[in-house]
């Protein structure tokens, strides 16, 4: 297990370098100039420049790649363009929203699969199968900002159970806040889970391993958590790392729709108003998090299927 470790942390650790590498590249080709955006038009060349010196800006590409890197080994990410804060402030305010966001779209998501996909295969091909089909198909050919819209004017306008924006101010109001923004990205990751779930909790159930579990005179209940459950969710695991960069992608959309002030928001601001360390940083906090997820993936797969350990 600790080979298999560092083999994947090796591998996480060279795609965030090459996403924060790209992102610099990126951001750097956009044209545009940050100072010009941060004075206006009206003001003088003189103070575009000045300004552009005073961040580093008129340094060669190179060197500017080599600073960024070197104060991102030192743990500094810089101070933000448009807010005149240091980046870190600004991501210990916004992280722990999109973090929360993220948690309550994946239970969302596994809430409604994983019943779903059980109900299913336990009942076998039929009327039940059939609606759970058309409920993923219908579900997966909406796009997430119609969802949105739907969920805000069913839920919030019509039947006034939850608001259409805004955060709260206290944890009860934000919990509340979040219930709508995080089941738009859920329903857009269930789709895929439900089908995977369903299929492979079904070769489960008609497994040997469930039919020795019968055999011992187990409950159908015990059998079907232990045996047909355990070993089916080892595709819904892996789908739902794969989906972590779903999530990221929701969470940016979903954010900026319902006035979320997470990170989603803080990027598209950073995106808009040319503020790069703003940009680089929530890329790099982005990747992380999709690094984080695909680490615990590989691991509970690991765990769920001690062969993946030799991979």
């Amino acid at each position: 297990m600790t080979r298999f470790l560092v083999r994947r942390l090796g591998l996480l650790a060279l795609v965030v370098w090459g996403v924060v590498t790209a992102t610099f590249i990126l951001v750097h080709a956009t044209p545009g100039d940050p100072a010009r955006a941060t004075l206006g038009d009206k003001a003088s060349e003189s103070a575009v420049q000045a300004l552009r010196a005073e961040w580093g800006l008129d340094q060669p590409l190179g060197v500017q790649y080599w600073h960024f890197l070197m104060d991102l080994v030192g743990g500094n990410l810089g101070t933000s363009f448009q807010y005149r804060s240091p980046i870190v402030s600004l991501l210990a305010e916004r992280l722990p929203t999109t973090l929360l966001l993220m948690l309550m779209a994946v239970t969302f998501a596994v809430v409604i699969s994983l019943p779903l996909a059980t109900w299913v295969a336990v009942r076998g091909r039929g009327g039940a199968d059939i609606g759970v089909r058309i409920f993923g198909a219908v579900v997966q050919g909406t796009p997430a900002f119609l969802t949105g819209t739907l969920l805000v004017i069913i839920f919030g306008l019509k039947l006034r159970w939850f608001p259409v924006g805004g955060y709260g101010s206290t944890t009860a109001e934000h919990l509340y806040s979040l219930v709508l923004p995080a089941l738009t990205i859920a329903l857009g990751i269930v789709p895929m889970l439900l089908n995977s779930l369903r299929a492979s909790l079904t070769d489960a159930l008609q497994s040997d391993f469930v039919a020795f579990g019968h055999s011992k005179g187990l409950r159908p209940a015990t059998v079907l958590a232990a045996y047909a459950i355990r070993n089916g969710s080892i595709s819904g695991v892996t789908i739902l790392g794969i989906q972590a960069g779903a999530l990221a992608g929701g969470a940016l959309v979903v954010e900026k729709v319902f006035a979320i002030p997470g990170m989603g928001s803080l990027m598209l601001a950073g995106i808009l108003g040319r503020d790069f360390p703003v940009v680089q940083a929530t890329t790099l906090v982005f990747a992380g998090i999709v690094v984080v997820v695909y680490l615990v993936t590989d691991l509970s797969y690991a765990l769920l299927d001690p062969r993946a350990r030799l991979a």
